[in-house]
């Protein structure tokens, strides 16, 4: 069974959820704004895994991540009692922000497909440059990374 937090694996966290009545429409078909709802857990529960929760990235480095930008692809739909999964990638690290893919998949079908940039802000919520010690918790979403894990490097 997968922890209540996802788990990362293979450069990609995986978060399981299951849809409730509360999540969908008068026919049990899940409410299109909920899918963001379901993608913002899911990134924050990505950080959680990298011990890099809201709070203590406030605490520790007086930043925040928002969102600067967001494209949804719905593709087909999830319904009343659905096991889902929410994947998160880590696609590019910039000066001061992350672009992520959020796939929301049931039974290795993608429904939803998210591309979503995060910028990082001060507490004056201005941009800021992503930290190196952030740059290195990120460390097992990147790709590269991954890749040369897969193939024993």
């Amino acid at each position: 069974m997968m922890p209540e937090s996802g788990v990362i694996a293979d450069g990609e966290h995986r978060l399981p959820l299951r849809v409730y009545y509360e999540d969908t429409d008068a026919v049990g078909v899940v409410y299109h704004a909920n899918y963001l709802r379901f993608a913002e857990r899911a990134r924050t529960e990505t950080l959680r895994c990298l011990d890099l929760e809201h709070g203590s990235m406030r605490v520790r480095f007086g930043l925040a991540f928002t969102v600067r930008r967001c494209v949804v692809d719905y593709l087909a739909p999830a319904r009343l009692d659905d096991r889902l999964e929410v994947r998160t990638r880590l696609l590019r690290l910039g000066g001061a922000s992350i672009d992520l893919e959020q796939r929301i998949v049931r039974d290795q079908r993608i429904l939803v497909r998210m591309d979503v940039r995060l910028a990082l802000i001060s507490s004056a919520l201005r941009a800021a440059r992503l930290p190196q010690a952030l740059i290195d918790a990120l460390a097992p979403l990147r790709r590269d990374r991954a890749a040369s894990l897969a193939a024993g490097a």
